[in-house]
């Protein structure tokens, strides 16, 4: 089963914190976005292994944009 996690605002990928591949437990930081000076970290909603990041550092992304997969 696949998991994709959206962005709920818009801003700027500040960081990916896990490479593709990576093993993550629910709760874990994927993301750092930033939006209006506040950093907001991006969690994994399930436990898996990363699939894909749709995004790279640096991109803008908007609201309801696909950020990662998660193949729980």
């Amino acid at each position: 089963m696949t998991v994709s996690i959206k962005s709920e605002i818009a801003g700027i990928v500040e960081t990916l914190e896990k490479s593709v591949g990576d093993t993550v437990s629910q709760g874990d930081e994927l993301i750092i976005l930033s939006s209006m000076k506040m950093e907001i970290p991006i969690l994994a909603t399930v436990s898996g292994r990363i699939k894909e990041y749709a995004v790279a550092e640096g991109d803008m992304v908007s609201e309801d944009q696909l950020l990662v997969v998660i193949e729980a």
